[in-house]
């Protein structure tokens, strides 16, 4: 019998990127939650005189304005901050969409087989035959810009992920003991489904949907470039940049500021993802028997 002494589950100091993740998340979260008593500003305001200030820090900013004004005079940090909100939300919501219809495909497809089997994975692999952008992006078009048909675009298109690795999961399942004997034991499907299947998913899905996660953040910072996503005047980081491409040379913060958000909180994301799956992973926790 090994010493179980000796085995111990990595500490903080291997998760240390983890850490930082959670922190980075946590703070736009935080932002995302509570940005009317964070923001210093109303962000819908425009106050012409004071259109196109630099940052506090420049020579000719002032305190007021932290991070400056956009072009029409409203408050950079306050865009900025109400912005998570959107960014978050969108990433969010659309996980939930697409994970929970991934999830319950790849259940049908991986242990019923048969026809359903077959027309999933048709169906799969017709939507992954398209390009997931140009795809978000002729839906949208054809539905209307807005925060709840980005949501669902998003969600629809992205189940595909979830159905094929789950499919695969459950194909393995199905053949172990466990499963077998809750047959053998008249167990109906709901039940092994819900006792047995769906458990010893929760650490991939988990780990799936905080890199899915990431990416929707991209994704929805691209549309709301491109003017598919939130319409203005909402704040929204893609949307931000969007306006400030024309001031790209002259006040290079403007696309600075919000495009570094974008990075920042995706960083955080994947790093939270990377530290879930080795934390999720069996063989980072094996203990002696």
């Amino acid at each position: 019998m090994a010493d179980r002494g000796s085995l111990r589950l990595p500490g903080w100091r291997e998760y240390w990127t983890g850490w930082l993740g959670v922190g980075i998340v946590g703070l736009a979260a935080t932002c995302a939650l509570l940005a009317p008593r964070l923001a210093p500003h109303d962000p819908y305001a425009q106050d012409l005189a004071a259109r196109l200030a630099p940052p506090a820090w420049s020579r000719a900013g002032s305190a007021e304005h932290l991070l400056g004004t956009d072009h029409v005079g409203r408050d950079y940090l306050s865009r900025i901050i109400y912005g998570a909100r959107v960014s978050l939300a969108t990433s969010v919501l659309a996980v939930l969409v697409s994970g929970t219809i991934g999830v319950g495909a790849g259940l049908a497809m991986g242990y019923r087989g048969g026809l359903a089997d077959r027309l999933l994975t048709f169906l799969t692999n017709l939507t992954l035959t398209f390009p997931f952008m140009l795809l978000a992006i002729a839906v949208i078009a054809l539905m209307g810009s807005g925060f709840v048909n980005m949501v669902a675009v998003l969600g629809v298109t992205g189940w595909p992920i979830y159905a094929r690795i789950v499919r695969a999961e459950v194909l393995t399942l199905r053949e172990r003991e466990f499963v077998l004997a809750g047959v053998g034991l008249g167990g109906s499907t709901v039940r092994i489904l819900a006792a047995h299947i769906l458990p010893n998913l929760g650490n991939l899905v988990i780990v799936l949907a905080s890199v899915e996660a990431a990416r929707m953040i991209v994704v929805e910072s691209f549309l709301s470039y491109l003017g598919l996503g939130v319409p203005p005047p909402a704040p929204s980081w893609g949307g931000m940049l969007s306006e400030a491409q024309l001031y790209v040379f002259t006040r290079w913060w403007m696309a600075a500021l919000p495009g570094l958000a974008i990075v920042v909180t995706v960083l955080g994301v994947n790093l939270v993802g990377d530290a879930l799956r080795d934390f999720l992973d069996p063989q980072m926790k094996t203990l002696a028997t």
